[in-house]
């Protein structure tokens, strides 16, 4: 990749060069084939490494290539190619030295002729000794060099026809016992490192930015409530749908219960609130979904298996799934008995010995909820309390209902139902403040759906 960016980047300096005017175009471009040599050149440098030994004459060739085998043919391939080349060399230079020494040994060959001739032509009337010593001197020495040129020539026609180079392959490469580049452990290291502070960064950001409910103290500080509790999701609660006892209308299976995570801790806090005669107490959720039919189920199980007498009632008029699951075949309900209060005798159905529920019946145009807000109904909770020693009440969504706003302020306290993970704490504030300002007491916030060891 690194060579691919260079290469593209040696590419195309000419043509940014020539876009912002540095200057006239000179050459026409090259070719395609030169272009392709040139890239094959300079990736060959890019993959070659030669230096010297020491203080000796002997080169080192290293080669770096995808495979060991690969690497080792290009060493090979080069030393063998210098060696050819040292040879044309030589080859080429001895030739050109042997046409230099032919013609030197042509004039070598006339200027030995002449001096013979003049020999021969003064020895036959000598008339001066001196000046033929001269003339047998000059004729020797043009003899002896003409001799010497031809010893020359002959041995460098025989460099042409044998040629041998200055350089030799010491010993052959080999292949290499680990890879030079890319160095893995540094890599990972480095990667590490990066991956590392990178994730670090984004999860703090992730975190500082979050508005998401994870943790408890996040509602317990924004909204100054006494007590938040931590619901992890159980796998025996299906759909949302309460437990099959009470729908069978036997109290055989109490045993099973809470089949919630931390509803025990949950069930402990009301009964602490109970003492404090908050006896009516709605559950409502933020956001549909969020498991508050399930919980204020759960509630009035654990309380009716404590002893307390208990009233379960569904006001939850845009979702209604205590009603469908536990009476699904309810004839009479809230509705009801908001126009009659002796309809409660047979419209509240005993569940088991100390629970009884109160479906929440055909609702035409205004919910149970804002009627009960109204006061002007037969149905009265001051006089449930005097039955019931405890009534939970469950609410629709705060987001998609106004019932919370309604009925929150004749209850004696109400309880936040948010989802972990899900849920925002600005959507929750929200939903706590309106129902202050109305009025409603929020005894505190419950986190559903909140992993096992978070829960923990």
């Amino acid at each position: 990749a690194k060579n691919w960016l260079m290469g593209i980047s040696s590419e195309s300096d000419p043509e940014s060069q020539e876009a912002v005017g540095t200057g006239p175009r000179q050459a026409q471009p090259q070719a395609e084939d030169d272009r392709i040599q040139d890239r094959a050149i300079a990736t060959l440098l890019n993959m070659i490494g030669i230096r010297r030994v020491g203080s000796s004459t002997i080169i080192e060739i290293s080669a770096a290539a995808s495979t060991p085998q690969r690497a080792v043919d290009i060493a090979d391939m080069l030393a063998r190619q210098y060696i050819q080349k040292n040879i044309a060399m030589k080859a080429n230079a001895s030739r050109q030295y042997s046409e230099w020494l032919a013609r030197f040994v042509s004039e070598q060959q006339r200027g030995l002729a002449e001096a013979a001739s003049a020999l021969a032509s003064f020895t036959s009337n000598p008339r001066d000794q001196f000046k033929l010593a001269e003339l047998q001197s000059a004729t020797d020495a043009r003899r002896t060099l003409y001799e010497n040129t031809l010893n020359q020539l002959t041995e460098a026609r025989q460099r042409i026809t044998y040629p041998v180079s200055d350089a030799t392959i010491v010993s052959q490469a080999t292949l290499p016992l680990s890879k030079a580049r890319p160095r893995s452990a540094l890599i990972i290291a480095f990667a590490s490192a990066v991956g590392l502070g990178v994730g670090l960064a984004l999860a703090m950001i992730r975190h500082a930015g979050d508005r998401r409910i994870i943790r408890p103290h996040q509602i317990a500080e924004s909204g100054g409530l006494p007590f938040v509790t931590l619901l992890a999701t159980s796998r025996r609660i299906r759909n949302g749908h309460p437990a099959r006892f009470l729908a069978a209308g036997t109290g055989s299976s109490t045993a099973a219960y809470p089949v919630i995570p931390g509803m025990a801790e949950l069930s402990a806090t009301v009964v602490g609130l109970r003492r404090k005669r908050r006896v009516v107490i709605g559950i409502v959720a933020v956001n549909p979904g969020g498991g508050a039919s399930t919980i204020a189920c759960e509630l009035a199980v654990l309380s009716s298996i404590s002893g307390a007498h208990t009233l379960l009632i569904d006001a939850a008029a845009q979702k209604s799934s205590l009603s469908k699951s536990i009476a699904p075949h309810s004839s009479t309900g809230l509705v009801d008995v908001l126009e009659n209060g002796e309809l409660i005798q047979t419209a509240a159905l005993a569940l088991t010995p100390t629970l009884k529920f109160l479906p929440l019946g055909k609702v035409e145009a205004v919910t149970p909820a804002i009627r009960l807000s109204s006061r002007r109904t037969q149905l009265s909770f001051a006089e449930l309390k005097k039955e019931f020693d405890a009534i939970f009440v469950d609410i629709s969504a705060f987001s998609t209902s106004p019932d919370a706003n309604a009925i929150a302020p004749e209850l004696d306290g109400v309880l936040v139902v948010t989802s972990h993970g899900r849920t925002t704490i600005d959507d929750t504030m929200r939903v706590i403040d309106t129902l202050r300002n109305v009025g409603a007491e929020i005894l505190g916030a419950i986190i559903n759906h909140a992993p096992k060891r978070i829960e923990s």
